[in-house]
């Protein structure tokens, strides 16, 4: 025989095994065990951490379960019950649905609070901030529980529960329990879109190649309409919006294309309009950004700007000329009708004529200046 001392602090507790057969618990204190030292086990349990994890565990409830119920608290789920964790009045975990957990009674109270989630996918939303923005070590456990999104308000997102489409969801916080489903939420941008077609080579009426960029703004209206129809909201927006431009182009020649940028605007919205807004997304506005010619094509159409701009300035040219002569004509008329007319044009040449004159001596006084110094020659009639 062995006489074996067990001290347990307060903040623990003992299993004791004898014969590899559950004995009972020993609480605080020194114990002092008389048997054979092979027989007798103790195992130390630390209350501080209140769940009660053993590979015996079921043996011990069904032999010992008064026991076991004086020192623990059995919690027991069914597969629709989720359970939520309170240590000393604070979430502190999850416990998944079909689970049985064993919890210490000490100086940590533990509290779980039942939740039926056969019907209802979303947790509640006083608990769902908490466990969606949780520090570790409960994120860890809350992210094994639960699915969660962030709705801007900016978007709307779709709840798809096992592969159907459940409800909208509006801006905020959302969170969902992912035990025994598939939860997946798409979230989706209400705001007005831009997008680029760049770089598109099409061929006019009149067989020339050009590259066109083009600028549209669209926006999803009808989101479940969108989704039901259509794969990928961006990708067919773009191909609608090529294949508009495509046919647009092929429509026209390159003089009518560079004449009229407008309407072909009008004609690419018009067209794309009818197939997209169908689907649920609006076509706020299409219109073309860049008509890159090529090389050989951008010289010619350079060339022959350049011909019609000195066309444009000649004829400006000649138009100036026969007014300058006409006005030249009238004057000559005046003046032959009119001797003190004539004078006063005399008078006027001879004012250039003194500005350009350094030094200036007048013979015959001021007489001599103004009818001898400057004489005009009419001809006879």
């Amino acid at each position: 025989m062995t006489i074996k001392r067990v001290i347990i602090a307060q903040h623990e507790r003992a299993l004791v095994w004898k014969n590899k057969t559950f004995a009972g618990v020993l609480e605080p204190g020194k114990h002092w065990l008389i048997a054979p030292f092979s027989d007798v086990a103790i195992q130390l349990q630390d209350l501080t951490v209140p769940e009660f994890d053993h590979p015996r565990v079921d043996f011990m409830l069904k032999e010992a379960q008064p026991l076991m119920e004086r020192y623990f608290d059995i919690v027991e789920l069914t597969d629709n019950e989720a359970g939520l964790v309170y240590k000393n009045g604070k979430l502190a975990g999850v416990l998944a649905p079909g689970k049985r957990q064993l919890y210490w009674k000490g100086p940590i109270e533990v509290k779980i609070e039942k939740i039926d989630i056969s019907q209802d996918v979303d947790v509640p939303a006083r608990v769902a901030k908490l466990l969606a923005r949780a520090s570790q070590p409960l994120l860890t456990r809350a992210n094994e529980a639960i699915s969660s999104i962030e709705v801007p308000d900016t978007s709307v997102a779709l709840l798809v529960v096992d592969g159907k489409f459940t409800r909208l969801l509006e801006p905020g916080l959302h969170a969902f329990w992912k035990f025994q489903r598939t939860v997946k939420v798409e979230l989706v941008d209400r705001r007005v879109q831009t997008m680029e077609v760049s770089g598109q080579d099409i061929l006019t009426r009149d067989k020339v190649s050009l590259r066109v960029n083009l600028t549209a703004l669209w926006q999803v209206e009808d989101v479940v309409l969108a989704r039901s129809a259509l794969q990928n909201f961006v990708e067919f927006v773009y191909k609608e919006l090529q294949f508009a431009l495509r046919e647009a182009i092929g429509s026209r020649t390159l003089d009518e294309l560079l004449g009229a940028k407008g309407e072909l605007d009008r004609e690419i919205q018009g067209s794309a309009r009818i197939k997209i807004e169908q689907h649920g997304i609006r076509l706020a506005s299409v219109g073309i950004k860049d008509v890159i010619l090529p090389g050989e094509m951008k010289e010619i159409l350079n060339r022959v700007v350049e011909a019609e701009k000195v066309a444009q300035a000649n004829l400006i040219k000649r138009r100036e000329e026969t007014a300058a002569t006409r006005s030249l004509l009238n004057t000559a008329r005046l003046m032959e009708e009119n001797p003190t007319l004539l004078r006063l044009k005399e008078l006027e040449t001879l004012e250039k004529v003194t500005e350009k004159v350094d030094k200036l001596t007048v013979f015959g006084g001021l007489d001599g200046v103004l009818k001898d110094m400057v004489r005009i020659q009419v001809p006879a009639t």
